[in-house]
């Protein structure tokens, strides 16, 4: 998500105001607001974007049909899906080639579910939640099956939904890799391991982030007696704190560690200011940025 939130601060700075970016580049208010101050413009879909303009495709993916419609409109594009996002697109893909229905397993709606879907339209059925199996075709037993699953969704929710997809189409094939992005994954791991001993537990994200969404389920689901997501310290209501000695604090993937600080210290002038920090992964992988904003590498000429 870092990456995708740089994208389009380089692209800023190399191009200039305006440069648009389709959807919300990740979905945290703070991050979007911040950077439609410095002159980025949000858009729905690509034909709102004047002809030859900069357009930037956000973290969650976009179909093909999308990189269509702006490439007949002439726009610079840069893409700044997240590679895990693509690495579900090459596979869906792939699939598609070989003959597989796909079921993903995702929420309706979903930037990244349009995306992965748009890939294989005629091949790929939407499984939303564990109701979602039983509204699905018969498939024979010769049909080749295999799920994919929209990349921050909960671990043990995603696990739960291809069990019960198994039960019905014991011939479902599972993906080369797991899906689910190391950074959602990560923290609810954590979280999975501080609830128990939390009375409440406070996420920093915003409510149409998927995988923040998740973390106050994870926190509910293993073991925190209360649990609330807020975008900002300010948004915290005292009486959540009526009762409680011990609060967990976590974020989600694309939330900046200044909304953190801001909410531990909200804390601490309430009284809790002891702090100790649970970290279940060190997470070491970077990725590139678009091939399109990275600096170009110099060139030595031989004599």
């Amino acid at each position: 998500m870092d990456r995708a939130v740089e994208t389009v601060e380089k692209a800023i700075e190399d191009y200039g105001a305006p440069v648009y970016v389709r959807k919300e580049i990740v979905h945290n208010k703070y991050v979007v607001d911040s950077l439609a101050k410095r002159g980025v413009i949000f858009v729905d879909e690509a034909d709102e974007v004047p002809e030859g303009a900069h357009l930037v495709f956000s973290a969650h993916g976009v179909s093909p049909a999308v990189r269509q419609l702006a490439d007949s409109r002439n726009l610079q594009t840069i893409d700044a899906s997240c590679p895990l996002v693509t690495k579900v697109h090459r596979e869906a893909n792939r699939f598609d080639r070989d003959g597989y229905y796909i079921l993903l397993v995702g929420h309706e709606g979903h930037e990244e579910v349009e995306g992965t879907a748009g890939e294989a339209p005629e091949v790929t059925y939407l499984v939303d939640g564990i109701e979602g199996v039983d509204a699905l075709p018969d498939f024979l037993a010769d049909e080749k099956l295999v799920w994919l699953s929209q990349t921050t969704l909960s671990v043990t929710e995603t696990l739960d939904i291809v069990a019960k997809l198994r039960e019905r189409f014991p011939h479902l094939e599972n993906p080369p890799s797991d899906d689910i992005c190391y950074a959602t994954q990560n923290r609810q791991n954590a979280v999975r391991e501080m609830a128990p001993d939390c009375d409440l537990v406070i996420v920093v994200g915003s409510q149409n982030s998927s995988n923040s969404v998740r973390l106050v389920e994870v926190a509910l689901e293993f073991g925190a007696k209360d649990s609330h997501l807020v975008d900002y310290a300010a948004e915290i209501d005292e009486a959540w704190l009526d009762g409680v000695t011990t609060v967990g604090v976590t974020s989600g993937a694309s939330v900046p560690e200044i909304l953190v600080r801001e909410v531990l210290e909200w804390l601490a002038e309430r009284g809790y200011a002891d702090t100790e920090e649970i970290r279940t992964a060190t997470e070491t992988i970077t990725f590139s940025l678009p091939r399109e904003i990275r600096p170009a590498r110099a060139t030595k000429a031989r004599a």
